[in-house]
């Protein structure tokens, strides 16, 4: 993984994420909406996870579900933000989360994801 993908948040759309799920171990996504309340106050929080010493390895990523066909699809009636993990290019979590902890007990969850070799 690159420096620069551990620093910050990748913005994406589908195509986007899918091919970056295949190209990083594991990934967080945070699938999110205009106008959501609860995105922005989840966007400090998810900001900082980006950078802590913890979550090394795991790249996240951001997409606008509205804009995303298939995003938009895997939440169906789910309201943003949504979070999604994966590892080795495979789903292994979402849902609708609202809280900075219900955020951290999942980003516990992926990393602590012992992957197959």
């Amino acid at each position: 993984m690159t420096e620069e993908a551990r620093q910050h948040v990748v913005d994406a759309d589908d195509e986007h994420l899918r091919h970056l799920i295949h190209e990083h171990l594991k990934v967080f996504a945070k699938f999110t909406s205009e106008n959501c309340a609860i995105c922005e106050a989840l966007s400090p929080g998810f900001a900082k996870f980006v950078d802590a010493p913890e979550n090394v390895g795991i790249l996240f990523v951001r997409l606008n579900s509205d804009e995303n066909p298939v995003a938009k699809k895997m939440m169906q009636q789910k309201v943003a933000p949504f979070f999604v993990s994966y590892c080795q290019g495979r789903l292994l979590e979402c849902d609708a989360l609202t809280t900075d902890a219900e955020v951290v007990a999942q980003l516990e969850r992926l990393r602590a994801f012992v992957p197959v070799k």
